[in-house]
């Protein structure tokens, strides 16, 4: 409207006319103790005590006041520990006791902070009495110079040392710790018998006898009304091995002392017990100390008594560790102990709880092991070649677009699209990505094994399924095969090499014709041949230069090799190694490797290069070794990470999980694609030995459907293990785009766009605290309304209202809006005098409230306030208009009172005290508007008329007794101006 409400507020402001009553201002006692208490000192460990207390401070302050300022002799104390008390007068209003003075086993601390601590003199940094409590077993008089000696030392006055109470006492002009150290502590002999537990007097449990059975080491039988002595000999009787795990644990737990508490100096002669406390009272600072992260449900037995504190819930630091590490042993029955959650459950970040009858356990899944090095280490170089390079790579591909529409809204779902002539571009990227990779110093051996791996796959799938552009100085087309062959048979000898290496260097210097067999698996022919011409045998440096060729020299060589068994040739004469040599030449390569143990890349080598035609296609390799494997005579494809020797050797032949580059010949070989190969080929481990790794095999599968190898729309558990990844390091601006690139299915049109909001929810405080993570989202064409009720349930969780409401607006939910407007928000700002904040935020809702329910008698009445306070405070030129005007306002302020009221009715207990007072100040505003100056045209009915009005608004008592002697003036004056 164009009127700066917050500047007519402080214009608008009246004197309030009080009434003052004799006595207390009005006040009753119990007001009055209440104020006297907020000055009062606070002490809240039930194990403390003053003297005088607490309730006789109150009642002294109410007989005299100003008592608290001078209280005489104020002493503080713990039972069992000791008691200060300060000489003179002391100023006890406002201290914080239980954060000021702290007693602990032999010693008093007044004012631990340091920057707290008043100058010598003031607060309770001044001359006191020190009294504590030991427990000794040495002689008196060598126990009480050594007590004397350490007061001394520490700047305090010996004042006695009673061997039958065990008091120690002393005097001090000021205060810091004094008490006795450790050293001090072991010289004059502390007798350690029940040192860690407290001084109480003992409680009877079941209506027994009094006597101190023997406790359970946990708390539940207490807790749950039980029989601990009962409870106690039913365990030794199920569970006898047991008790010496039991026995390492404290049986002590602090316990709530009775308000009737006994004078320090007169310390109780029964016997000390040890009573259990409740579950709900343990105390929470025993996990950080107990082995293996372990809860426990038992204290463990310190050298210091233990306090019961307040409890927040359990709280564990739960580290990065691999799946299998565990967090358990709780002495507690667990189904007892957490009721309807006893079970599974996946928490936060790959959190899993999971317990059983006696032990609650906690794994945490490493989703991000393919990032640490070999320290295990998370290396800010690794996340960027593993996940933001081939992301950034991937998104600048092409892709094509298709719109769903989810509840009015639409997103966009992506597909990369990619052509077999543009896919050798794409291999060579993904492989310039994974070799900085193998940049980074520090990675562990089997992760540069796993790298090579993934170098050599991305390779395959070039030489598999790329196409090249077709010219004219291109070979024909029926050529194209044996390139390809060509190309796979160089791949295949670069996958091997390092075998073959390997094997060669374990051989003695003398051993030349298996070094010359190792060399042929690997299909190093140049090699082979110079070695057998450098050692004198130039026949079969001849043979060996035309391995693999003529169909022709290999039958040649069979033959000659039959005929030399058939005729009974004595092969003593001639060496084993050389006959398998010749074996391999002539293609029976498994007469020539006999029970040599080999791999199976080398094994297909040996398939493709010796024993098929050197014209056959990769289709003809591929599924003759898949015959040969179905019939047993050939190498299982096992996993890399099996093959290398990554990871100890769990394959069975039953197995069904296989190398991914066989997958991949499976995949070019076959016309057939079934969804079982598939599902397993696309698996983590197929390519790795982490289940949880999807990082890679994500972008392989992409681009091999891309390409048009294989169209499937069943893999979401694929896209939603790279998600978790993503999630895991916090990168939700990935996640969403990957569940973007989820296959569409018309069963379940809504799957991405449900993928999404929960991703926005869950880690809305990870996503909306980077702005480029926003602006990402932003771009990938998220709805804004979805991110601003992820942050609006956000803001709401944690209790910042406003925006909450803000995000409510921003996604258009006009009714959660309005409800928190009235209820969280309204109020608060009317109470800080934010009125133009008040009007932008009802006015923006103002538009949709046909949407909103109780509109008028929710943010329409703060409108309505503003509007009828600006009528009113505007000045009436029409002067004999003025009665006119005095009525409609009497009629427009009935009319707001009434929705006031109804207000009230409708809202009931959603509105909270201060929105009441701000409505009872809203009545009284615009009251006083309506009687402040009625004008010299209006009549005494008029005026009257008013003053009913404001008699049925809702203002307090106090401010309607005000109007009502106004009236009375009014009515009094009409009375005498109708007599005259």
């Amino acid at each position: 409207m164009g009127v700066d409400l917050d500047a007519l507020v402080a214009e608008s402001q009246f004197k309030k006319r009080k009434v003052t009553l004799d006595g207390y201002n009005g006040s009753s006692p119990c007001s009055i103790s209440r104020e006297i208490q907020t000055f009062l000192p606070t002490l809240q460990a039930s194990d403390y005590f003053t003297e005088p207390c607490l309730t006789e401070l109150v009642m002294r302050e109410l007989m005299n006041p100003g008592h608290s300022q001078r209280v005489q002799n104020f002493t503080v104390g713990r039972y069992g520990y000791g008691k200060v008390k300060f000489f003179g007068e002391t100023d006890v209003r406002w201290l914080d006791l239980d954060q000021i003075i702290k007693f602990k086993r032999h010693e008093i601390v007044v004012y631990e902070d340091e920057t707290t601590k008043p100058v010598i003199g003031k607060g309770l940094n001044k001359a006191a009495e020190v009294t504590l409590l030991l427990q000794i077993t040495s002689m008196k008089d060598q126990v009480t110079e050594k007590l004397r000696v350490s007061a001394e030392r520490q700047g305090a006055k010996f004042i006695s040392f009673d061997s039958n109470k065990k008091e120690w006492k002393f005097t001090v002009q000021h205060f810091s710790r004094f008490g006795l150290s450790d050293d001090e502590e072991e010289d004059i002999a502390m007798g350690d018998a029940d040192s860690d537990s407290e001084v109480q007097e003992p409680i009877p449990m079941n209506d027994s006898d009094g006597s101190d059975p023997h406790l359970l080491s946990h708390s539940l039988p207490s807790h749950l009304g039980l029989d601990p002595v009962r409870m106690k000999e039913m365990q030794m009787v199920m569970f006898p091995y047991e008790e010496d795990e039991h026995e390492e644990l404290n049986e002590s737990f602090s316990h709530h002392k009775q308000h009737i508490r006994s004078p320090i100096h007169h310390p109780s002669t029964k016997t000390i017990r040890k009573t259990p406390l409740a579950l709900l009272e343990y105390n929470p600072g025993s996990f950080g100390s107990t082995p293996n992260g372990s809860i426990l449900l038992t204290q463990q037995k310190k050298p210091l008594p233990l306090t019961i504190t307040k409890v927040q819930g359990f709280k564990m630091e739960i580290k990065e560790t691999p799946v299998t590490k565990n967090y358990s042993r709780n002495i507690v029955d667990a189904a007892l102990f957490m009721g309807k959650s006893f079970g599974i459950a996946w928490g936060p970040n790959g959190l899993l709880l999971h317990c059983n009858s006696s032990t609650i356990n906690l794994q945490k899944a490493a989703t991000d092991n393919v990032v640490r090095d070999e320290n295990n280490k998370v290396r800010e170089e690794l996340i960027d070649s593993c996940f933001d390079s081939p992301l950034n790579f991937h998104k600048e591909l092409n892709h094509e677009t298709k719109e769903v529409v989810v509840d009015d809204y639409k997103i966009k779902i992506q597909k990369l699209v990619c052509d077999r002539f543009s896919l050798s571009h794409i291999c060579r990227s993904y492989i310039s990505i994974i070799e900085k990779q193998l940049e980074v110093p520090g990675l562990s051996p089997s992760k540069r094994v796993m790298l090579m791996h993934q170098v050599l796959v991305w390779e395959l799938i070039k030489v598999l399924f790329s196409s090249r552009e077709i010219s004219s100085l291109d070979p024909d087309m029926e050529a194209l095969p044996l390139i390809r062959r060509a190309e796979f048979s160089y791949w295949l000898q670069e996958s091997v090499m390092h075998r073959v290496q390997d094997e060669i260097s374990s051989l003695n210097d003398s051993n030349d014709l298996q070094h010359l067999f190792l060399l042929l698996t690997g299909r190093q022919l140049d090699t082979a041949v110079e070695l057998s011409a450098s050692q004198g045998d130039v026949r079969l440096a001849m043979l060996l230069s035309q391995a693999g060729g003529s169909m022709v020299n290999r039958s040649d060589l069979d033959h000659q090799l039959n005929l030399w068994k058939t005729n009974g040739l004595d092969f003593s004469f001639i060496e084993k190694d050389r006959i398998k040599i010749l074996e391999l030449l002539s293609g029976n390569i498994h007469e020539a490797l006999g029970d040599m143990n080999i791999d199976w890349k080398r094994f297909l080598g040996l398939l493709m290069w010796y024993q098929l035609p050197p014209d056959s296609d990769l289709v003809t390799i591929f599924q003759t070794y898949h015959r040969l494997l179905e019939n047993g005579r050939a190498p299982y494809p096992v996993p890399v990470y099996i093959d290398e020797g990554v990871v100890e050797n769990g394959w069975t032949p039953g197995n069904d999980r296989f190398d991914l580059a066989y997958y991949l010949m499976i995949l070019h070989g076959s016309e057939e694609r079934e969804f079982g190969i598939l599902k397993t080929m696309l698996s983590a481990f197929a390519s790795s030995h982490d289940p949880l790794d999807h990082h890679m095999i994500w972008h392989q599968r992409g681009v091999l459907e891309a390409v048009g190898t294989f169209s499937c729309d069943d893999l979401h558990v694929l896209d939603m293990g790279f998600v978790s990844q993503l999630l895991s390091l916090g990168h939700c601006h990935w996640a969403i785009y990957v569940v973007l690139h989820m296959s569409h299915r018309e069963d379940y049109p809504n799957l991405q766009a449900c993928v999404i909001k929960e991703i926005l929810f869950q880690y809305c405080e990870t996503w909306s605290g980077q702005e480029s993570q926003r602006e990402f989202i932003e771009e990938l064409g998220i709805p804004s309304a979805w991110m601003h009720e992820a942050l609006a349930v956000y803001h709401g969780y944690y209790g910042n209202s406003l925006n909450a409401l803000e995000h409510y607006l921003g996604c258009g939910f006009w009714q959660k809006a309005h409800s928190t407007f009235m209820s969280v928000v309204a109020h608060s700002l009317f109470l800080s005098g934010k009125h133009s904040e008040i009007w932008r935020i009802a006015t923006s809702m103002e538009e949709h409230k046909s949407e909103i329910e109780n509109w008028d008698v929710g943010a329409g009445i703060y409108m309505t306030f503003y509007t009828l306070r600006i009528s009113l405070e505007e000045d009436d030129d029409a002067m004999t208009e003025m009665q006119v005007s005095l009525k409609k306002k009497n009629d427009e302020c009935k009319e707001f009172f009434n929705r006031l009221k109804e207000s009230l009715a409708v809202w009931d207990s959603r509105l909270p005290l201060d929105a009441r007072m701000v409505y009872a100040k809203m009545a009284e505003e615009i009251s006083d508007l309506l009687v402040g100056d009625p004008g010299e045209g209006s009549s005494i009915e008029d005026k009257l008329e008013c003053f009913s009005t404001i008699f049925d608004s809702p203002i307090p008592d106090d401010i309607l007794s005000c109007h009502l002697q106004s009236a009375v003036s009014h009515f009094a004056l009409h009375l005498t101006e109708a007599a005259s």
